[in-house]
């Protein structure tokens, strides 16, 4: 798959994004260092961590696609069952269903994205779902990487089975 190459300057793009405003962010909290360096080192640090952790589950998708040979795009046969909600953890979760149109069992990657109100990009993971019989349906769930707050919008961004 050669779309990892043309998605660099967009998930740059919104890396940068998400790290303006972590930094905002942090610039407005609360603090013991109230003073302008402290809270600016704070923030930088807190930008970095989200920013690596971004970064981490990004490539981490990139490379659990890589590992699915021969898929084929079934983006159409994956549907979110409703809204994301937190787990006893703080991360969002989603339900899914895969529906198999073929008439052998296949397995699915599927990757769902974790996005803020503006669209910017908070979280990504990719779900495996094994052995979905011919002509029926399974039910998986999605799990942030990480602790969301605010109101999480989910959405498939690709899938494929084989």
């Amino acid at each position: 798959m050669h779309q990892r190459n043309g998605i660099r300057g967009p998930v740059r793009l919104i890396l940068a994004a998400f790290v303006v405003a972590a930094l905002a962010t942090q610039l407005t909290a609360c603090s013991d260092d109230s003073s302008p360096s402290g809270t600016a080192s704070k923030a930088a640090s807190a930008a970095t961590q989200a920013g690596d952790a971004l970064a981490s589950a990004t490539a981490e998708a990139g490379r659990r696609f890589d590992d699915f040979k021969n898929g084929v795009d079934a983006k159409d046969e994956v549907k979110l069952d409703g809204s994301a909600s937190a787990d006893s953890d703080g991360r969002a979760t989603v339900e899914l269903t895969v529906t198999n149109p073929t008439s052998s069992a296949k397995s699915y990657v599927v990757q769902v994205d974790f996005r803020d109100q503006s669209g910017n990009l908070l979280d990504t993971t990719v779900v495996t779902v094994n052995d979905v019989a011919g002509g029926a349906s399974k039910n998986a769930t999605a799990r942030s990487n990480r602790s969301l707050t605010g109101d999480v919008k989910t959405g498939v961004a690709r899938a494929v089975r084989h």
